[in-house]
């Protein structure tokens, strides 16, 4: 029987860890902090099959003072960080040019439209107990913004996704503690919400220790990949062998991958969230806010008000300013809302063209990789646990993940 290490025990290792056990393979898995303890934990807890327009897109252009210098702005980039990233954001750059934008929206919509499958077989599993089929309502607070997003609506409209425009009375009749400054609002239909992502996820692990998968807490360092099989080595001097490794680490994948041979432009998002403890039963479904780029979703024993982007690495340093930004935001939508809150920072991977990695390493088959989901690592973590399972087992593919192979920015 094939032994594969999964590297990453958040939302996508786990879902790999998943689909190869279901395929027959011994699999192990290795994460330092344990399972769901990154971004997998705190994030806004949606089911976002609809969510194809990355963040690199032609509207950053005229928006770059606004990141770098304003109060209110749910993108940022701290200006002590700019030199240390600015290849990568020459790159984001590029590639947020309509031609290129436009075709990480239609690669990245090849995988959302399919993810349900993925999650299926683990909800299966799992029950649904914490699954909530209420459908994710996007809100816009002007008429302008909402004429402004009509084209970036249509684009997802010819990618195959569904959705229904609501007037300001249906979003009323629909979410009646929301405050009544909302014009427009789009219902994303096959969307739905994790009551308890971290709960969820828990439970998947416990399933898979259950199943024969054990969890070895020891920090990654190197891949040593060879014509026999993989090495992982570890912080505490041990070698781990492996017929195959699966590098799912999120943010923390990039130097893993380089000792593989391969340079990845992979950097970090900084997510927030703020949750009031006393807002669980406001809000029936998901709530985005458009201008704001935070969304507010109703979760077990609380309203979780999540998103925003700032590049700014793995300093643990907060901000004030964009932990404000969410909170008010929030009240400003639910004018019922109150304390107590608590707060959250996780760091997402984050690369410029907006795609994940997926496929093998260019010099082994031995490694596969399955990270830089950035904000949708939750909704297509099913569907990369079936691609990887297929990759193991040499089978083809039902999605070409050309647009995902690691070497696309050399050959760009």
């Amino acid at each position: 029987m094939m032994h594969v290490g999964v590297i990453g025990a958040g939302a996508v290792g786990l879902a790999c860890a998943f689909h190869l056990r279901r395929a027959g393979y011994r699999v192990t898995l290795v994460d330092e902090t344990g399972a769901v303890s990154g971004a997998s934990y705190g994030n806004a807890g949606t089911f976002a099959p609809y969510a194809c327009i990355p963040v690199n897109n032609p509207s950053v252009f005229p928006n770059i003072p606004h990141y770098l210098l304003s109060g209110d702005s749910p993108f940022r980039i701290r200006p002590t960080y700019v030199p240390r990233m600015l290849p990568w954001l020459a790159s984001f750059l590029r590639h947020s040019a309509a031609a290129r934008s436009r075709a990480s929206s239609a690669a990245l919509a090849t995988l959302l439209l399919r993810a349900q499958s993925g999650w299926d077989p683990i909800l299966d599993r799992l029950g649904r107990d914490l699954i909530d089929g209420q459908e994710c309502l996007y809100l816009y607070e002007t008429q302008a913004a909402f004429e402004a997003a009509r084209p970036e609506l249509e684009f997802r409209r010819e990618l195959g996704v569904a959705f229904d425009l609501l007037a300001r009375a249906d979003i009323s009749a629909m979410e009646p503690a929301l405050a009544p400054r909302f014009t427009q609002g789009v219902l994303f239909r096959g969307s739905w919400r994790f009551r308890s992502p971290h709960r969820l996820l828990l439970q998947l692990a416990e399933c898979l220790a259950q199943d024969g998968v054990p969890l070895i807490r020891e920090e990654a360092c190197r891949i040593e990949a060879e014509n026999a099989g993989a090495i992982l080595h570890v912080r505490s001097g041990t070698a781990l062998s492996f017929d195959q490794i699966v590098l799912a680490a999120g943010a923390k994948s990039r130097a893993l991958a380089a000792s593989c041979g391969d340079s990845i432009p992979l950097d970090t998002e900084r997510g927030y969230h703020v949750a009031f403890q006393t807002g669980e039963g406001l809000l029936s479904r998901p709530c985005g806010l458009a201008e704001r780029g935070i969304y507010m979703t109703p979760m077990m024993g609380e309203l979780r008000a999540a998103g925003t982007v700032e590049l700014a690495g793995f300093t643990p340093r907060r901000s004030a300013g964009l932990l404000s930004h969410i909170g008010s935001s929030a009240r400003a939508a639910v004018p019922a809302l109150s304390g107590p809150t608590t707060t959250w920072l996780g760091f997402r991977p984050t690369l410029p063209d907006g795609l994940p990695v997926l496929g093998f390493a260019r010099r082994s088959k031995r490694v596969i990789y399955a990270f830089g989901h950035q904000h949708v690592g939750l909704t297509l973590a099913g569907i990369t646990g079936e691609i990887v399972a297929s990759l193991a087992a040499g089978q083809p593919l039902k999605t070409d993940i050309t647009p995902f192979l690691c070497d696309r920015f050399v050959r760009r």
